[in-house]
């Protein structure tokens, strides 16, 4: 239970590390932990969505895609020109003394390679995540994500991630509780 224990905490890093490719961006800012929420609560809708899948497997990687950058940091675009995170390692040595290390490894190597259907959804659940972001940024008067979202759409694999991503383009980033709003206090 030590060895757990020890991982809640180095994956409650997260919370604090934040994603650097705003720095670029110019405005907004997010959590690695804040991101992967997203990402797989993505996962969890589209595994409600898309028939045949294993639902399990699409909402783990979701949710710990990221998981190796406890480790080795949020590299943006940029620095990835520069700098090679020893990713595969990190995932080895966090990893190791789990029961369950294995599976950890199996399920951020699936996503890092992209081939398998769960792994395409989970691809394009982490760029949802980043569109909705930009989405947001743009609809409240920043200029960049509009130079940001035809590079992100662009890498959709898969037809519902790009299905989604036509829906979060035509949706304004506060349509969820302004479609109702009243200044009308509610009757009691």
């Amino acid at each position: 239970m030590k060895r757990i224990a020890d991982l809640f905490f180095e994956t409650k890093t997260l919370k604090e590390l934040p994603r650097s490719g705003y720095h670029f961006l110019g405005s907004g800012r997010e959590s690695v932990a804040e991101h992967s929420f997203m990402t797989g609560f993505i996962c969890l809708v589209m595994s409600k969505t898309v028939p045949d899948i294993d639902r399990e497997k699409l909402i783990s990687m979701g949710l710990i895609h990221d998981l190796p950058e406890t480790r080795t940091g949020d590299l943006n675009y940029v620095q990835k020109q520069y700098v090679h995170a020893k990713e595969a390692k990190a995932v080895r040595d966090m990893a190791t003394g789990l029961s369950f290390g294995d599976e950890l490894q199996a399920l951020i190597e699936e996503f890092n390679q992209g081939k398998t259907q769960e792994a395409k959804l989970a691809n394009d659940a982490d760029q949802l995540s980043f569109i909705l972001e930009l989405k947001k940024h743009k609809d409240t008067g920043a200029k960049s994500p509009e130079k940001w979202l035809p590079f992100v759409v662009e890498r959709l694999k898969t037809d519902i991630g790009r299905d989604l991503a036509s829906s979060i383009m035509e949706t304004s980033w506060d349509n969820w509780w302004m479609k109702s709003y009243s200044e009308q206090a509610p009757a009691s």
